[in-house]
């Protein structure tokens, strides 16, 4: 009987499944970076966290006919970049983009940095977007490690249902099974986090027609609960973030024009809960009250 499969052998099935399965997504396309480079990618990246790859796409499009470069986007208004991130949720990110606009203008004349601290350095960029930047714009080699990279790498190589919670540890097991080939290391990033998103999903996983049934070591075992440890997000109906995003509806469609306070949903259920929400929005920045109306930040 053969031993164990090693990481690298489990795996490498990858690469030829993504070129045949990968979905057609535009900032995947030549074209796409030929027009908007790293900044394309940058802002692809920011509005793909937490949000399902049809929503980005018309935003996607429509933020980068309004703002094709970072340098663009910094002569912006707070209120104009709250407004257009619309419907996306988690609109902090949208304020986080356009402080990093401003300062990749200041700091790279106008030009997204290849460099990972550089990127790091940026408001609103952590591990992962630094090194989704440098692999899916510049090409380089770089583990780039996101949830669906990670419940990949726990089935076929841990024999865990769900992956543990976030380490840096992550980033060690994916450095250790990339393609030493810069260009091959980029493409096998992309494969395993399209795998996980298409067909190694979290709660219907379709291993009947997954490319690395054969070495899968929960597979193999039985596909075994093994727990999971994740943490839950709290029901979003009747919850402070339905406030928020209630709040901030409001503001769009007033804009540019102020909303006395007295007129910020007044018939909502909870007045205190609203209260907190407009407090919240102010304290991030996506709101500014001048004592006796409410507005997006001006």
């Amino acid at each position: 009987m053969s031993g164990p499969q090693a990481p690298v052998d489990v795996l490498s099935h990858l690469p030829t499944w993504y070129r045949s399965a990968a979905r057609d997504l535009p900032w995947r396309r030549a074209e796409f970076h030929e027009q908007f480079g790293a900044w394309g990618v940058l802002v692809s990246e920011f509005m793909l966290q937490q949000t399902p790859v049809a929503r980005v796409v018309p935003h996607l499009e429509a933020w980068l006919a309004r703002w094709p470069t970072p340098t663009a986007m910094a002569s912006a208004t707070a209120a104009e970049v709250v407004h257009q991130w619309a419907n996306l949720g988690y609109p902090r990110r949208a304020l986080w983009l356009y402080r990093a606009a401003v300062e990749i203008t200041a700091r790279h004349g106008g030009i997204v940095p290849r460099d990972v601290d550089a990127l790091l350095a940026l408001s609103g960029i952590g591990d992962y977007t630094a090194r989704a930047v440098a692999v899916f714009a510049y090409g380089d080699r770089h583990p780039v490690v996101d949830t669906n990279t990670r419940r990949v790498l726990a089935r076929a190589l841990q024999e865990r249902a769900q992956p543990a919670p976030p380490s840096r540890r992550d980033l060690e097991l994916m450095d250790s099974v990339l393609p030493e080939s810069v260009a091959d290391a980029a493409e096998f990033n992309a494969a395993i986090m399209e795998l996980g998103a298409t067909v190694c999903t979290a709660r219907a996983p379709r291993c009947e027609v997954c490319p690395l049934a054969g070495g899968c070591a929960w597979l193999a075992a039985g596909r075994p609960d093994t727990g999971d440890e994740r943490r839950r997000q709290a029901a979003y109906e009747g919850s402070d973030r339905q406030a928020r995003g209630s709040v901030l509806r409001l503001l769009r469609d007033r804009s540019p024009a102020a909303v006395p306070l007295d007129l910020v949903l007044p018939d909502w259920p909870d007045p205190r809960q609203r209260d907190r929400a407009i407090d919240s929005l102010i304290a991030d920045g996506l709101a500014e009250a001048d004592g006796t109306a409410l507005s997006l930040p001006r």
